[in-house]
């Protein structure tokens, strides 16, 4: 190999075999992998689709080397771990890639370091890839294994959450628990594939190609468990249903076995290894609380002390956390996909402060004729990976009528159930094309019903005035809410926008 990592060394994906050829002989002679229990008459709850294994490539080589949009970077919190992963990037990137994480190590981009679970982006400078997105992967101790999983999967979804936010068409991931972490392989396998199968089974048009680049090691564990996750025929699929493992995550791929489900509290108790459980805390101190509800006391006596005024803030917020989380957990687990079809709510690209940007098109929120329970489940679920740093609402008003209109009361649930970061971290909310009566209705509802909201919201007559706040091509908008600012404010150098 060039020790420049010339350029002629870097590898083009669209020469790589898909999964579907991958050792695609093997399947005439029905399979490589062991059957167990004989026939399986059920459909694997990861059926056969040829569409979304054409975007998979299994690839046994150096992620440095892949010309993907971006590929992913295994480090730690510091972002200087030595592992054969990151110093081969490094190695490729050249020095400015050293340069520019001191930087993001300094704080001086976006925030100091990289948290467990986290995903951080950085140019790829000398690489073929154009961007590198750098992780964090969990330390394993099988007493943490809840824990641990969410870490892990919390890396692979934010990985592709960048790749979706920033229109990549192509992402190259390693393997990324690394040996020092001492993540078991198979474990860390069957996260890494269920979450990327979910992901592409929602989210499959924004990406056109996910290789998994392997090592000598680590290849055959992915070559024996692709086909559990990604089946290559039906015949595969049947054989396969029987080897997934008990717990095959929630819609997203995420972690949901109820009896793991436990809170890791700070030093419970005389901690083991000292060195150990600090690095846990500062990895894990994230993990939830809703699984622990029924071991902080009687639910009753607290909401009858909630009504005489005689229970704590700190009880209160425990109490309302409880209550979100419920809710949290219907969200994940209810087919939403009626109200998903509407388009009413969905993530766009970022305003000029690099926050992120949410769309509401009123116009698109039948109101009288859907589940609004279910509506008000649909948005917790979108927005509860979004509210965890600083975003912006962008609510286009545009052409509602009386049977779009989301009353008072409504709102008021809404804003009574979500917690605390969905308000601290909502930076703006600009609405789009107001009338005069929605202008009063506004005004209203955050005076006398929702406090904290009323400096955010921000009235914009034109997209002209919304541009100043957010590019225009980070917006995408239905093509009448242009037709309708064209008509009514004139013309103006509009993007083009796609149908929605």
């Amino acid at each position: 190999m060039d020790p420049l990592g010339a350029p002629s060394h870097f590898v083009d994906i669209n020469t790589l075999p898909g999964w579907s050829n991958y050792h695609n002989e093997d399947q005439s002679s029905s399979s490589h992998l062991p059957i167990k229990g004989g026939k399986v008459d059920v459909r694997s709850p990861f059926p056969y689709r040829e569409d979304i294994n054409a975007k998979i490539i299994l690839w046994r080589g150096d992620v440095a080397l892949l010309n993907c949009t971006a590929i992913v970077n295994t480090s730690n919190e510091s972002l200087t771990d030595k592992n054969p992963v990151s110093e081969s990037i490094s190695m490729h990137a050249g020095p400015d890639l050293k340069v520019e994480l001191q930087k993001l190590k300094a704080g001086l981009v976006i925030s100091t370091g990289c948290r467990t679970g986290e995903a951080k982006m950085t140019k790829g400078f000398n690489l073929a890839a154009r961007f590198i997105i750098h992780t964090v992967g969990p330390k394993y101790k099988s007493r943490y294994r809840t824990a641990a999983e969410s870490s892990l999967y919390s890396c692979y979804r934010n990985i592709l959450q960048f790749a979706k936010e920033q229109a990549m068409s192509s992402v190259g991931f390693c393997v990324i628990n690394t040996v020092k972490r001492g993540y078991p392989l198979v474990d860390a396998t069957h996260i890494a594939l269920r979450t990327v199968r979910r992901f592409l089974e929602i989210h499959g048009e924004t990406l056109e190609k996910v290789v998994f680049a392997v090592s000598d090691f680590e290849e055959p564990t992915y070559q024996k468990m692709l086909p559990l996750y990604f089946p290559r025929s039906l015949a595969e699929e049947r054989e396969s249903l029987p080897l997934l493992p008990e717990d095959i995550g929630n819609a997203e791929g995420e972690p949901v076995v109820p009896e793991r489900q436990i809170r890791i509290c700070k030093k419970p108790g005389a901690p083991e290894d000292n060195s150990d459980e600090e690095e846990l805390e500062a990895d894990f101190s994230f993990i939830g609380s809703h699984a622990f509800a029924r071991m902080e006391g009687d639910v009753d006596k607290q909401r009858r002390l909630i009504l005489q005024g005689q229970l704590s803030e700190a009880a209160l917020q425990k109490q309302h956390q409880r209550n979100y989380n419920r809710w949290l957990c219907r969200a994940r687990a209810e087919d939403l996909s009626d109200i998903a079809s509407l388009k009413a709510l969905y993530q766009t690209g970022v305003d000029n402060c690099g926050r992120t940007v949410m769309a509401v098109v009123g116009r698109n929120i039948p109101v009288t004729l859907i589940d609004m329970e279910k509506a008000l489940l649909y948005f917790i679920h979108v927005m509860d990976h979004i509210v965890v740093k600083e975003y912006i609402i962008v609510y286009f008003h545009t052409l509602t009528n009386v049977y779009n209109h989301l009353d008072s009361d409504f709102l008021k649930k809404l804003s009574d159930i979500v917690d605390v970061r969905y308000k601290r971290n909502l930076k703006a909310l600009y609405f789009v094309h107001p009338t005069f009566r929605s202008k009063v209705s506004t005004w209203f509802f955050t005076t006398f019903t929702v406090s904290g909201l009323k400096d955010k919201v921000h009235h914009v007559e034109s997209l002209q005035q919304l541009f100043t706040a957010i590019p225009p091509e980070q917006i995408d908008f239905p093509p009448f809410v242009l037709e309708y600012d064209i008509r009514e404010n004139g013309y103006y150098s509009y993007p083009s926008s796609p149908d929605l």
